[in-house]
């Protein structure tokens, strides 16, 4: 993972969401930690190209995100809410069908959902109706539809909101055990107590960019 904010911020008129920042990134995992509105959404959306900036420049192992037309195939985003992100009502279709539009060809499609299945031992989900799953079962169908095209770098957006302690393990397996990179946004503090490298930001601004004892301990002093 190589990704670079090169004083890189983003305003929606005279409302800024995220001051001008400038740092590299490189760790195999991130935490991203803030209150609510702090920035930490914005600033995930730049790294994938859904948000532009509106100053300064992200790099992504290479590409010049302002140049994207559209996200960029090396980021993977999953949403806080994965249901909203989960488009066909059976599991597999929808998996396959972030494939089609890569334009695999149905072999390829086949092979690449069964592989991403077993991968996760999610197999059992392949023929489930997306509305019937638990909150740990849709974090593992939204996962394998994002990790199924290939992504080096994953995002995910508050993955343990509302699961019980069984899922919230679960989830926090899977993300240990990932050989992509993963970049995590939470509330969960506990999730990402083990991170190398831990992001905080306030009010727009990065206020912190720490370990994550270091990082937590700052947060806490905010947050009271």
């Amino acid at each position: 993972m190589d990704i670079r904010f090169e004083g890189a911020g983003v305003s929606f008129g005279a409302r800024v969401a995220l001051e001008p920042l400038t740092l590299a990134l490189g760790e195999k995992r991130i935490g991203v930690i803030g209150l609510n509105g702090s920035g930490k959404t914005t600033f995930a959306r730049l790294i994938n190209g859904l948000t532009k900036p509106s100053i300064g420049r992200v790099i992504v192992n290479g590409r010049d995100m302002s140049d994207e037309k559209t996200a960029t195939p090396d980021v993977g985003f999953i949403f806080q809410s994965p249901q909203n992100q989960i488009i066909l009502p059976i599991v597999r279709d929808d998996i396959a069908f972030g494939l089609k539009r890569r334009g695999f060809t149905k072999a390829e499609i086949e092979a690449k959902v069964e592989g991403v299945l077993a991968r996760f031992g999610a197999e059992a989900l392949a023929d489930r109706r997306a509305h019937e799953l638990s909150g740990g079962e849709l974090q593992m169908a939204a996962l394998c539809s994002v990790l199924a095209t290939g992504p080096s770098i994953l995002i995910l957006d508050e993955p343990t909101n509302q699961l019980d302690l069984k899922n919230r393990a679960l989830v926090e397996k899977i993300i240990a055990g990932l050989p992509e990179s993963a970049i995590v946004i939470t509330h969960d503090l506990d999730l990402i107590a083990g991170f190398e490298r831990v992001l905080l930001f306030h009010e727009g601004r990065l206020a912190a960019d720490a370990p994550a004892a270091e990082a937590i301990s700052r947060y806490r002093e905010i947050a009271v």
